[in-house]
This record gives C-alpha cells, sequence and structure tokens, in this order.
C-alpha cells in the first residue's frame, strides 16, 4: 500500500495568494513522489486550490479539515459531505484533537460523521489520541480503544473498503510542541492500534490498515516514523505550511 501524508493548514494561511503559492510549491515538488499527499487546507481555499488540481496527475488531493454530520438544513456554519463532494474533495479528517477540545466533540458525534461522510463516497482520515493528563495516568491505551470502539461502531454495516479509511494517531500532547513521540512508542502504540481493531471484529482490513502518525513531525525526524516504527503515513501540522520542508516530509517516506 502506499504511505499517505497529509497536510493539514488549520486556520492557515491568512490570504488566498499564501494558500496558491504553499500549494503550487507542494504540487511541484511531488512530482515523481511515490506516496499519496493529501493537502487539508481551510474550508475557504478549497474552490481555489479544486481549481489547480484540475488535469494534474501529479497534483496533491484536496481534503477538508472537518464536517458536519447532518447532510443539509438548518445548520448554520455547517459544511456537509456532500458539498465537500462537490468541490472534488477525496478526504476528510475527523476527529481530531482539536475539535475535540474547541468544537466539544464526543465520540459519539465523531463515529455519525464517519458514517455521514463515508455515505458520501469521502475518505477518512480519524484521528485519535491521548492527552498528557490521560498518559500520565496510565491511561493511553485506554482512551485508544475508546476512541476507536465508539468512533467506528456499526462501520461493518457500511462495505467499508479498507482504502477509505486512515487511522492517525496524534498524541495530543505532541502536537505543536517539540516533544513527539518517541520512534519506540509510535511502533507500539501503532500494534495496540491495530490489536484493538482486531478486536473490533474488523479482521478483514486489519492487515491493510493504514496507520499514520501526527505530532510535531518535520524532515528530520518524518523518515524515521515511516521505516522505524512502521507508521503508513504522516499527518503533518506546521510543517505543512512550508512548501519546501513539507516536500522534504512526502521524501523522507520514500
Amino acid at each position: 500500500m502506499k504511505n499517505l501524508i497529509v497536510a493539514n493548514w488549520k486556520m492557515n494561511p491568512a490570504s488566498q495568494k499564501e494558500a496558491e503559492d504553499i500549494f503550487k510549491g507542494i504540487k511541484r515538488g511531488i512530482k515523481g513522489a511515490t506516496s499519496e499527499v493529501v493537502v487539508c487546507p481551510p474550508f475557504v481555499y478549497l474552490p481555489l486550490l479544486s481549481g489547480l488540481t484540475l488535469g494534474a496527475p501529479a497534483s496533491p488531493s484536496l481534503g477538508g479539515q472537518n464536517v458536519f454530520f447532518r447532510e443539509g438544513g438548518a445548520f448554520t456554519g455547517g459544511i456537509s459531505a456532500m458539498m465537500l463532494k462537490d468541490l472534488k474533495v477525496e478526504y476528510v479528517i475527523i476527529g481530531h484533537s482539536e475539535s475535540r477540545r474547541y468544537l466539544k466533540e464526543t465520540d459519539e458525534i465523531v463515529n455519525i460523521k464517519i458514517k455521514e461522510a463515508l455515505g458520501a463516497g469521502l475518505k477518512i482520515i480519524f484521528c485519535i489520541g491521548e492527552t498528557a493528563e490521560e498518559r500520565d495516568a496510565g491511561k493511553k491505551n485506554e482512551v485508544l480503544e475508546r476512541q476507536i470502539k465508539i468512533g467506528l461502531a456499526g462501520i461493518e454495516n457500511w462495505k467499508l473498503k479498507i482504502e477509505n479509511l486512515a487511522i492517525a494517531y496524534e498524541p495530543v500532547w505532541a502536537i505543536g510542541t517539540v516533544n513527539n513521540c518517541s520512534v519506540e512508542e509510535t511502533r507500539q502504540t501503532i500494534a495496540f492500534i491495530k490489536d484493538c481493531l482486531a478486536r473490533q471484529n474488523a479482521t478483514a482490513f486489519v492487515g491493510q490498515a493504514r496507520v499514520l502518525y501526527g505530532g510535531s513531525v518535520d524532515s528530520k525526524n518524518s523518515g524515521a516514523y515511516i521505516k522505524d516504527a512502521g507508521a503508513n503515513g504522516l499527518l503533518v501540522g506546521g510543517a505543512s505550511l512550508n512548501a519546501e520542508e513539507f516536500v522534504k516530509i512526502v521524501k523522507s517516506a520514500e
């Protein structure tokens, strides 16, 4: 399977011009790359960047940073899965720790969003991860298993294909810090996540499940997460706003 390298721009950059420049820099730099590359910009830039992907086989795919859990209706500020699909968006991030924290998304809401997005034909980047307090209390595995169990509840009824789901392990304590998770701990965590999937009665796709790592990823440590920790890709935050740095990350996974 191909590695999946995802750029999560979060609420950046501040202008369409900057967004276009970063995207074009990434597009130029990844020519010939064997990894699958996805760029997840703020919603407002999706129409602009969608136009830049047309007729460009080497172009990154587009992803949404979130999605609402209903198809349409009186939900001010909501963005539906069908709206994303209409913009040629292929992926969507669901369950990111910042959405869980600031938007108060529960595991149950994450589950509904995953089902809604899959039903619209989107591919999922399903984020899980523990806080520093949960890790220090020895509850890391308990938290990850709960997030997987509830987040993927009932998914077997959706005839899920493995290429439509990637699980991104993002320890909350590592995001936006210099305290990235060690390669050895990441390797153990990836094995635990796949074991959780097996216990979820998802044995049909456990062996091929793509598990990504995210949390203070840069070009200096990215290769080790792929080659030594066994990650099947990366979810990159701040470093993805620098096209040159992000291209180095993509190439480190080759």
